[in-house]
C-alpha cells in the first residue's frame, strides 16, 4: 500500500527544510518497508509565479487525490508584501486549504527540551520545571472566517469590520479533540476564552463546560485569554492541553513557541474528520535566511512524523523520528545557528537519517 502525500514546499526556507523532511521519510520507508507516493505541488508565491494564483486548481486537485498534505511555508519579506506575488497570499493559499479540506483541529505542541533550557526566554528556575504543552486551536471558524467582513465608506467615516461567529457544532467538535488529547496526556485541560466581554465566548464556554461533564477524569479549568497569556510566561509548567478559538490560539501558540528556545523546533497538525490532515512547521518562510542553508529543519521533520502518526497510524515509524530528534538535541553536537550551532540545514537532516539507520 502506497501512502499518497501532496508535498507543498512553498516559499522561503520551505524548499530547504522540506528537502530534509523528505530525506527522513525515505529513510523511514526503507527501515519499515513502507511506500510513500510523494507528489510536489506549488503554493503561495511559488504558485503565483507560474499560475498567477496563490493556490491553483492543480494544487487543490493534487491534495484531493492525496491521503495527507505535507506543507512547508509561504510568504515573502515585509518590504515586498504589497507586491501581487505576496499580497494577501496567506488568505489565498494556506487559509484556503484549511477551509477547502475542513481542517478544523490544529494541534500545536510547545516542548522545551532539557538540553535547550538555556535558549528559552524563561527564567532559569521556570525553564528547569519544563514545558510540554499542546495547544488545540479551532482552525476553520471564528473571526478569520465569519461574515460580514470588509471595508466601506471614505474619509473619517471609513471603517473595516470582521465578525466572530461560532456554532455549537464547531465548538463541540474541537472541544472533543482537546478533551481526548488531554485524556491521553496528563489529564489537564484549560479552556481559554474572553467570556467576560464577548457574547461568542460566553457561548463557547457554555458548550465546553457541557463537554467537560463527559470527561470527569480530566482536570478542567477556565481562563480569560489575557490571564492565560500571562500565565504562559509566569509558570508554563502548569499547563497540559490548552483549548482556544482561532484568534486566541493563534496568538498563544506563537507565545508558547518563544519559550521553547526556537520556533524552528515546533511542528503542527491540522486535522479533518477521519484521517486526512495537513502538516506544517509552526514557523514561517523566514525570507531573511532563505537560501543560506542554515534554517532549522526539525519542525518540518517532526511535522512529517505527525503525518505518520495521525493520518497513517504508523506509530512505530513516527516514534522513531521523534526519538532520533530527541537524541540529536540532547547530544548537542549538530545544531543550526538558531540553537547556537554552526551546522547547516542539510547537516541536521543527515544526522537524523544516521540515527534512524543505526537505531
Amino acid at each position: 500500500m502506497a501512502y499518497k502525500v501532496a508535498v507543498l514546499p512553498g516559499d522561503g526556507i520551505g524548499v530547504e527544510i522540506m528537502t530534509e523532511a523528505i530525506k527522513v521519510l525515505k529513510q523511514v520507508a526503507t527501515k519499515y518497508h513502507l511506500e510513500f507516493e510523494l507528489k510536489e505541488g506549488l503554493i503561495g508565491g511559488a504558485a503565483w509565479e507560474k499560475f498567477r494564483d496563490h493556490c491553483p486548481e492543480e494544487t487543490l486537485e493534487l491534495c484531493r487525490n492525496s491521503d495527507a498534505i505535507l506543507f512547508g511555508s509561504i510568504g515573502g519579506s515585509v518590504e515586498e508584501e504589497h507586491l501581487p506575488k505576496w499580497e494577501n497570499g496567506n488568505n489565498k493559499s494556506l487559509i484556503r486549504l484549511r477551509k477547502e479540506f475542513d481542517l478544523y483541529a490544529n494541534l500545536r505542541p510547545a516542548k522545551l527540551y532539557p538540553a535547550l533550557a538555556s535558549k528559552s526566554s524563561l527564567r532559569a528556575d521556570l525553564a528547569e520545571k519544563g514545558v510540554d504543552i499542546l495547544i488545540v486551536r479551532e482552525l476553520t471558524g471564528g473571526i478569520y472566517f465569519g461574515q460580514p467582513k470588509g471595508r466601506e465608506g471614505s474619509g473619517d467615516e471609513e471603517r473595516a469590520f470582521d465578525t466572530m461567529v461560532y456554532s455549537r457544532r464547531e465548538i463541540n467538535r474541537i472541544a472533543k479533540v482537546a478533551f481526548d488529547a488531554a485524556r491521553s496526556r496528563r489529564k489537564k485541560l484549560a479552556c481559554v476564552d474572553k467570556a467576560n466581554v464577548l457574547t461568542t465566548m460566553v457561548f463557547w464556554r457554555e458548550v465546553v463546560d457541557a463537554m467537560a461533564e463527559s470527561y470527569p477524569d480530566v482536570e478542567y479549568q477556565k481562563l480569560y485569554v489575557d490571564n492565560a497569556a500571562m500565565q504562559l510566561v509566569r509558570d508554563p509548567a502548569q499547563f497540559d492541553v490548552m483549548l482556544a478559538g482561532n484568534l486566541f490560539a493563534d496568538i498563544l501558540s506563537d507565545e508558547a513557541a518563544a519559550i521553547t528556545g526556537s520556533i524552528g523546533l515546533l511542528p503542527s497538525a491540522s486535522l479533518a474528520d477521519g484521517s486526512f490532515g495537513m502538516y506544517e512547521p509552526s514557523g514561517g518562510s523566514a525570507p531573511d535566511i532563505a537560501g543560506k542553508g542554515i534554517a532549522n529543519p526539525i519542525a518540518q521533520i517532526l511535522s512529517a512524523a505527525f503525518m505518520l502518526k495521525y493520518s497513517f497510524h504508523l506509530d512505530q515509524a513516527s516514534s522513531a523520528i521523534e526519538k532520533a530528534v530527541d537524541e540529536l538535541i540532547a547530544e548537542g553536537k549538530v545544531r543550526t545557528p538558531d540553537l547556537g550551532g554552526s551546522h547547516t540545514t542539510s547537516d541536521v537532516g543527515d544526522a537524523i537519517v544516521e540515527k534512524l539507520l543505526t537505531a
